[in-house]
C-alpha cells in the first residue's frame, strides 16, 4: 500500500519533516516516490508548505496519508482559503 507520511530530517534535536509518499513497506528514511511538501515545527511561525494538489491526486490514486499528514493537510486547506 502506498502512503503519505513523514520523514525526519535535520539536526540531532533539530528536526524538520518531509511530507513524502513511499510504500508502505519501506523504511520511512527509503526510496521515496514523491515529494509533497515540507513541515518544520521548530521555526516561529511553524513552516507549513503541502503541495495541495499533488496530495490530491495521490489520494485519488489510492494513497493513505498518516494521522499526522492528516492533520497537517487540514491545517495547510484552512491557511490556504483563508
Amino acid at each position: 500500500m502506498v502512503r503519505i507520511r513523514l520523514r525526519r530530517m535535520g539536526a540531532k534535536k533539530r528536526p524538520f519533516y518531509r511530507m513524502v509518499v513511499s510504500d508502505s513497506r519501506r523504511r520511512p528514511t527509503g526510496k521515496v516516490l514523491d515529494s509533497l511538501g515540507e513541515y518544520e515545527p521548530g521555526r516561529k511561525p511553524v513552516h507549513l508548505k503541502v503541495d495541495l494538489e499533488r496530495v490530491d491526486a495521490w489520494i485519488r490514486k489510492g494513497a493513505q496519508a498518516s494521522e499526522t499528514v492528516r492533520r497537517l493537510i487540514q491545517r495547510a486547506r484552512t491557511v490556504s482559503s483563508a
